[in-house]
Order: C-alpha cells, then structure tokens, then sequence
C-alpha cells in the first residue's frame, strides 16, 4: 500500500541543524513532485519546500529560504529536508507529500526551544 513515513524529528536549541527524511512506497516515487509542510500548533498547514520529480527544480517559502535544502533520491524512494540555523518558529509537526497523487505522511515533530 501507499506509504509516506517521515523520521528524524527531534527537540533541538535555537541555531542548531536537523535532517528530516521521508521513505516512500507503494507508488512510482520518481513520477511525482514532493513537497514539506508544516503545520504548528494552533496554526494551518503551510508549505515549506518543494523538490520536482527529476530533483532539478526545487522552491522554498520565504521564511525558512536560506536555511533549508531540499533534495531527493529516486533511487532510494526518499525525500530529505535539511535544516539549518533553526528557530523557535519553526517549531512545527513537518509533512511530507506526494503532490501528483495527494499522499501525505503522518508527520514528524520537530521543537526548537532553549
């Protein structure tokens, strides 16, 4: 079946990296573009970063641009969210998604607090 599953969330201090990853399965990975959302408590989804089918071609939104790469392993069927220099606000619960089919994962928290 259909299978999204992020890792690598964790409670990090302001300034500090985290990778997150997300291993997809039950569907041809390299024919959709993927794309990371977040979504903090008490706020909606947002999207943070997209990353096209080939891995040519990526976007960020403007408040993590600078700070995160996204990148992807067709090969592997995974998705990677490099994050650097964090901040309190981007404490979040962080999805990945499958754009041209419409799957998600079930999220990973990431905390970044002192």
């Amino acid at each position: 079946q259909v299978q999204l599953e992020e890792s690598g969330g964790a409670l990090v201090q302001p300034g500090q990296s985290l990778r997150l990853s997300c291993a997809a399965s039950g569907f041809t990975f390299s024919s959709s573009a993927m794309n990371w959302y977040r979504q903090a408590p008490g706020k909606e989804r947002e999207w943070v970063a997209y990353i096209s089918s080939g891995g040519g071609a990526s976007r960020y939104a403007d408040s993590v641009k600078g700070r995160f790469t996204i990148s992807r392993d067709n090969a592997k069927n995974a998705v990677s969210l490099q994050m650097n220099s964090l901040k309190p606000e981007d404490t979040a619960v962080y999805y990945c998604n499958a754009q041209r089919f419409g799957f998600w994962g079930q999220g990973t928290q990431v905390t970044v607090s002192s």
